[in-house]
């Protein structure tokens, strides 16, 4: 963003202050000044030809005698249009024009030349075009002052200062906000840009209806000039639309372009006479066209907003007009149009379109309301001094936006707290007149009143505090020691337990992977445990990535099966991230997933592998059950409700404190031909059964008694709930239970199985005798025999 310090200095006095100080102070202050620009050419002056004649070894030089008011210059030159009595502009020698060219005294075909006379696509104000080039050299008015400085006298005499906003600061992107930042610095106060105008005696409410059909538009607002005449602009807007990189067109043309510049707020000029009496706001409907001012045919969606007039699309609203509606040479009548539009759909539709301006990136931010009806004002009252316009009475305007003052509350110890500084009531109060922050002061606490140009401010009391620092002096700070309490530095609790699962995982023989938490929709569907709707994203940028997974374990097996499908198959794979899922302000869940295939030890030598089966996986989600101390609070057990990649039968649920923490199983055959187990659980789920502190105790040593039980129980009895009854019937000399044996087949019933158990007795204190135990197991017996219908299997 280019800024003119000849225009800054319409609205704060700054003639008087050097350049390159006052972007010092700015950039102190927080907005960054990248670059200076100075437009000026030294040696650069206005001259008049006295004399002119044919140079004797050429039939297209001439030898001038040209004034410059320090003296009379001989200066050759081949310019047609160049003659007697003409007021040129004179490069002396040590002028250096642009390109770096140095003119320097010479001799041409025999004559000297002590100069350049000069067009002005070589003085970089023109492009280098040959309609340019064959107008020759640029002519003065005849009462330009021989001697005078030429830039200054073509109102090119200008500094811009090159900005580089941070994202927060997009209200400096206009002159007249920066001359608010410059008062701020320089302790001045800012006079705001004449929109006075006369208004005729013809109702606008007359000649046009307005129809806002779309809350994507919140502010609206339009007015009418009539009789206008199209010309060239003044030569002060051109020369500061050209300084800021803006080409000049037409003096309307122009004075929107002016304008927005000037207030950061863009406008659009109708030609009243293709609108008609209506205008209508409204969503473009899908595959909707419109021949847009660069004379392509854009296709709309149903997220563009259009201005039309019911017989076709007038204006892709914020980003470009249309063809039909915009101004020529012959436009008589302008409706102007300035307004607020969501944000969103103007950056979607810009970049969609590929259509990115100067006014749609202004559209893309905040904006206030305030300059949205000033600069419409301006517009008119521009209008009317420089094209002639009559101003038709009255404003229509559409209006849903929420003007309810921003009040910070706020105290000294607050501003000096969060400063580190020792600022009074007085530095305070200077700088909220400096930034022009009205305030009411009651019992030692501000209300700031935050003004509407600062859309950047937010209604807490930091931002204030930060704006008064930076117009403070942050090199005003003294430095000292911080005062602060010290604690240990150590990660949140979440992401501590997710680096314990994380290690204990890896110590089991698993290797972390990381997927993507976009996914496409066929994904975000999969092992879908608690049945709940995916996230979609409003404008995801590809179809792969509409989504945001509510599982790890679709991605998971897809790694699994690209690595089966290279020859690698022996596999432990893991991932934790975050998954999310619809519901009260999206639940969000921290899970851990993983995967498994092929053997987990490998003997080459003798063929003994240990397989990798239901069992295995089972053994390591204990095994982290029990390194987390909530083994005796967990249950595990087959379940029909998991999802349907996981098999019917070869699955296990995982309950913890009585409510279902994950699962785990073999992926149902239809979704992989290679045996591949998987499993995932909620951490966040782990994290709310949280377990005492882990006690350790020596190694036992006193003898331990085994004994050794099958029984023969119905087959759709689980285990656990056996386990549970020996528990309870083995009492404290119980130490361990193991499983070693399920047999179904000869001897045993069709709808029977046995399960067989090593029980484990010892004291810590004492060495058991048998005669101890045997009541114990004769108990465990009886109480197994008599709940569940039980007979113990002989040998």
């Amino acid at each position: 963003m280019a800024i003119s310090l000849n225009w800054v200095n319409d609205y704060v006095d700054i003639h008087d202050i050097d350049a390159h100080e006052l972007a010092n102070k700015v950039t102190k202050a927080g907005i960054n000044v990248e670059k200076v620009n100075v437009f000026n050419i030294e040696n650069l002056v206005i001259g008049e030809v006295i004399d002119c004649k044919m140079h004797q070894n050429s039939d297209h030089l001439y030898i001038c005698k040209v004034d410059v008011g320090s003296g009379i210059y001989q200066i050759i030159c081949g310019a047609k249009n160049v003659r007697t009595g003409i007021k040129v502009i004179v490069a002396l020698p040590g002028a250096i024009l642009p390109g770096n060219f140095e003119i320097k005294k010479s001799q041409i075909r025999g004559e000297e030349s002590n100069g350049m006379i000069c067009a002005l696509f070589e003085l970089g104000l023109e492009e280098k075009t040959e309609e340019n080039y064959q107008k020759g050299i640029y002519e003065l008015p005849l009462d330009a002052k021989v001697g005078e400085n030429a830039f200054t006298y073509l109102g090119y005499n200008d500094t811009t200062y090159e900005l580089d906003l941070n994202p927060n600061r997009t209200d400096c992107n206009n002159h007249l906000s920066f001359a608010y930042e410059v008062a701020a610095v320089l302790k001045k106060q800012v006079v705001m840009p004449d929109v006075k105008y006369k208004e005729i005696d013809e109702d606008i409410n007359d000649l046009i209806k307005l129809d806002v059909q779309t809350d994507n538009v919140p502010f609206y607002n339009i007015m009418i000039a009539k009789d206008v005449t199209i010309k060239e602009s003044p030569d002060f807007i051109k020369r500061r639309l050209e300084n800021a990189g803006v080409r000049s067109i037409n003096n309307v043309v122009d004075i929107s372009n002016y304008v927005m510049l000037e207030f950061g707020q863009p406008l659009h000029f109708f030609d009243k006479d293709v609108v008609g009496g209506e205008l209508i706001v409204r969503m473009a409907k899908d595959n909707e066209e419109i021949v847009t001012l660069d004379k392509q045919v854009r296709n709309l969606t149903n997220e563009d907003i259009v201005i039309t007039n019911k017989k076709e699309v007038l204006c892709v609203a914020g980003v470009m007009g249309g063809l039909s509606s915009g101004i020529t040479d012959d436009t008589k009548n302008i409706l102007i149009e300035s307004a607020i539009f969501n944000p969103y759909n103007i950056r979607y539709t810009s970049l969609r379109l590929n259509l990115r301006s100067e006014a749609s990136l202004r559209l893309e931010k905040p904006l206030s309301y305030e300059y949205t009806i000033l600069a419409l004002k301006r517009a008119c009252h521009l209008l009317e001094k420089y094209a002639d316009a009559k101003i038709i009475k009255g404003m229509i305007s559409h209006d849903k936006i929420d003007k309810s003052e921003k009040v910070v509350k706020l105290t000294l110890d607050d501003v000096n707290n969060i400063l580190g500084m020792s600022l009074t009531d007085n530095d305070v109060t200077s700088n909220f007149a400096s930034l022009g922050f009205s305030y009411n002061y009651k019992a030692g606490v501000y209300e700031v009143t935050i003004p509407n140009r600062r859309q950047d401010i937010y209604l807490q009391k930091e931002d204030i505090i930060e704006e008064v620092g930076r117009i403070y002096g942050y090199d005003n700070i003294v430095p000292t020691l911080p005062k602060v309490p010290i604690k240990k530095g150590e990660y949140t609790e979440t992401v501590k337990f997710r680096k314990i699962i994380s290690k204990r995982m890896r110590s089991l023989g698993f290797n972390e992977i990381r997927t993507y938490t976009l996914v496409n929709e066929e994904t975000a569907y999969k092992y879908n445990y608690n049945f709940a709707e995916p996230i979609k994203l409003l404008r995801p940028m590809l179809k792969e990535r509409a989504y945001i997974r509510q599982s790890l374990l679709a991605s998971l097996v897809n790694v699994m099966k690209y690595n089966i499908g290279k020859k690698n198959k022996d596999i432990m794979l893991y991932e934790i991230a975050n998954t999310y899922s619809e519901g009260e302000d999206y639940n969000e869940d921290v899970k851990l997933a993983f995967a498994v295939s092929g053997n987990y030890v490998v003997n080459t030598w003798n063929n003994k592998n240990y397989e990798m089966d239901f069992y295995f996986l089972k053994g390591v989600v204990e095994n982290l059950l029990s390194f987390l101390g909530l083994d005796s609070r967990a249950t595990l057990k087959l379940s029909d409700k998991l999802p349907k990649e996981i098999h019917p039968k070869i699955n296990s649920e995982i309950i913890v404190g009585g409510k279902s923490v994950g699962y785990f199983g073999k992926l149902h055959p239809l979704e992989s031909k290679e045996p591949i187990y998987v499993g995932e659980i909620s951490l966040s789920k782990l994290m709310l059964n949280k377990s005492g502190d882990v006690k350790y105790h020596e190694l036992n040593k006193y003898p331990k008694i085994e004994k050794d039980v099958a029984f023969i129980v119905d087959d759709n009895i689980e285990s656990n709930e056996i386990l549970k009854e020996i528990k309870r019937c083995g009492g404290k000399l119980l130490s361990d239970i193991k499983i070693f044996d399920v047999y179904k087949g000869e001897k045993i019933l069709s709808d029977k199985k046995s399960i067989a158990y090593n029980l484990t007795f010892e004291d810590y204190t004492r060495t058991l005798k048998e005669e101890e135990v045997m009541p114990i197991f004769n108990n465990i017996i009886t109480g197994i025999e008599k709940k569940f219908h039980a007979k113990v299997r002989d040998n």
